[in-house]
């Protein structure tokens, strides 16, 4: 059946909304579909019996047009390294087509909408490829995922399925190559000035009880600060975003910027609403406390981020939100500049009810959508291959984040160091060249996922320490799939906002005081007249759907 064929199937059955009913075969199927008499006429350039860890190299000199998200910290140039030795390397010139940053995602629905999108798409994030899907504007990837051993290669040794699965949707194929995470990475906690805690005897605290216990020790020492004022709290519609986040790790709920209004409770084996939940609610009550007891700044969920870290640099406050590049860039830069002798460390996330864990589904990253006119191509195989070779090979994934061994960098067991004279995110403030703007590595189109070696080995010694910590955590189980049908997905969508808005209204006044916790009953009241239990119903309604239809 040839392309149109097929697309126009696709877009009658989406527009029935009959595509649960596209026949599937096997558990999660969809992987071995793309039909092998389409591709007999589409082995243009392509490697014969091409398997994972081989080098790809195109049988004749191609090249693929790809969009390429042009990054201000980096602009786009020409003579990068990266765009030489690729082609030396793959025999693949690819033709970027830039988009300013900050116009990437409009720019892409355009660009697909009309008809003119390059054929590979990178930098999507999940869900946004659910756009494009009906109108048949990008492949059903899972089709030809057998033309990638790299790919499969990953996703069968990290046991990588049930993210996979999360993916699809209700025809049970999936339209994005994410990029594929050995090991889940963590990237917020709590940091403390030590040198202050050594004054008075504390040790950094590794649970949220002993949280409590070290801001109300700074508090008896310090009557008049907060000993703890946080950030994140504009510029998202979660106050306090990163602190909810990770707190929502230690009580097992989803809080904060990975928010969502719908769990899967795996004891009772059903989808719940994730701001009705026991756990969500003692979650609240802790934070409730620390403001209570002004432990906490409650300008935390209002203030910018320079107002807090001018309150750290001042030391008002001793205790706040950091990721390990705030840590080192921001917090202790500025603090050896201003308080002597200031020591700041981050913690491993303090543990909760949950225990050691960390939340399921954040092995999975940003990843390339493919057009559906790429297909129509005689070189579509390679093409395939090559996208393989370059996002999810070792040697590919080592090369876009690196460069070129004994060029750009040296190699020695798991260790990278940059060549003299060349820097990497200010690694070295005073290098003539740097790795991404001179070179074009480390680029975020290209550079994302792979083995926990790999990834780890552009982490700063603080990195190190607080992502080896945590990567000892068991990884809770993700939510499986539960894709919804196009005409649920709008009803689903009208639903969402009202009681989204409600969880976050009601959730800032009850952590501060605002309304009392003994309102927690009509606080679920309010949520069920907002259609809480027609939300659940519907995605309950999908999973089981969705569980009964593939396997």
């Amino acid at each position: 059946m040839n392309n149109a064929g097929q697309l126009s199937r696709r877009q009658i059955l989406a527009a029935a909304g009959f595509i649960g009913l596209a026949t599937v075969t096997g558990c999660g199927g969809g992987e071995d579909g793309g039909d092998s008499k389409d591709l007999s006429k589409k082995q243009n350039g392509a490697m014969k019996n091409y398997r994972a860890g081989q080098q790809f190299k195109a049988a004749k000199p191609l090249s693929f047009s790809m969009l390429h998200n042009n990054n201000p910290v980096y602009p786009t140039k020409d003579s990068w390294l990266f765009w030489k030795e690729l082609t030396k390397r793959t025999g693949v010139t690819l033709k970027p087509v830039d988009v300013p940053l900050a116009d990437y995602e409009k720019k892409r629905s355009v660009l697909i909408g009309a008809g003119d999108a390059p054929f590979l798409i990178p930098k999507t994030y999940h869900p946004s490829e659910i756009a494009f899907v009906s109108s048949g504007a990008i492949l059903a990837v899972s089709d030809y995922v057998k033309l990638m051993p790299n790919f499969r290669d990953k996703v069968r040794k990290w046991k990588l399925e049930p993210e996979l699965d999360s993916i699809r949707q209700s025809d049970g194929k999936y339209y994005l190559l994410p990029g594929l995470h050995e090991k889940a990475k963590s990237g917020y906690s709590l940091s403390f000035r030590t040198d202050v805690l050594d004054k008075h005897g504390l040790t950094l605290p590794t649970s949220w009880d002993e949280v409590y216990d070290v801001l109300k020790a700074l508090k008896e020492e310090y009557p008049g600060k907060y000993p703890f004022s946080d950030r994140w709290s504009t510029n998202t519609p979660f106050p306090c975003g990163a602190l909810f986040l990770y707190l929502g790790q230690a009580f097992g709920v989803k809080a904060g910027w990975t928010y969502d209004n719908i769990s899967f409770d795996h004891k009772a084996q059903k989808y719940v609403f994730t701001g009705a939940q026991d756990s969500y609610r003692q979650m609240v009550e802790y934070l409730r406390k620390l403001v209570a007891e002004k432990l906490m700044d409650p300008e935390s969920f209002s203030q910018t981020d320079d107002q807090a870290v001018q309150k750290l640099l001042a030391e008002k406050t001793y205790v706040m939100s950091a990721n390990p590049q705030e840590l080192v860039q921001n917090y202790r830069y500025n603090l050896g500049k201003q308080v002597k002798g200031a020591k700041i460390e981050m913690v491993p996330v303090p543990l909760g009810p949950a225990g050691p864990v960390v939340l399921g589904g954040s092995r999975l990253e940003n990843g390339v959508m493919v057009s559906s006119k790429a297909l129509k191509s005689d070189s579509f195989v390679a093409m395939m291959q090559f996208l393989d070779w370059l996002w999810y090979s070792d040697e590919g994934q080592k090369f876009c984040k690196w460069g070129v061994d004994g060029v750009t960098y040296t190699e020695s067991g798991d260790q990278y160091t940059l060549k003299p004279g060349i820097s990497l995110m200010g690694s070295d403030p005073d290098a003539p060249k740097d790795l991404q703007k001179d070179y074009g590595f480390f680029n975020g189109v290209f550079t994302y996922g792979g083995s926990w070696a790999l990834v780890s080995s552009s982490f700063s010694p603080d990195e190190k320490k607080f992502q080896d910590a945590m990567a000892q955590r068991e990884q809770l189980p993700i939510d499986p799939a539960h894709p919804l049908q196009s005409f649920e997905q709008e009803q689903a969508t009208l639903w969402d906002t009202p009681l989204k808005d409600t969880v976050i209204q009601n959730t800032l006044q009850f952590v501060l005081g605002k309304r009392p916790m003994s309102q927690w009953d009509a606080y679920l009241a309010e949520l069920k007249s907002k259609n809480m239990q027609q939300l659940v119903d519907l995605h309950n309604k999908a999973y089981e759907r969705f569980r009964k239809e593939n396997g």
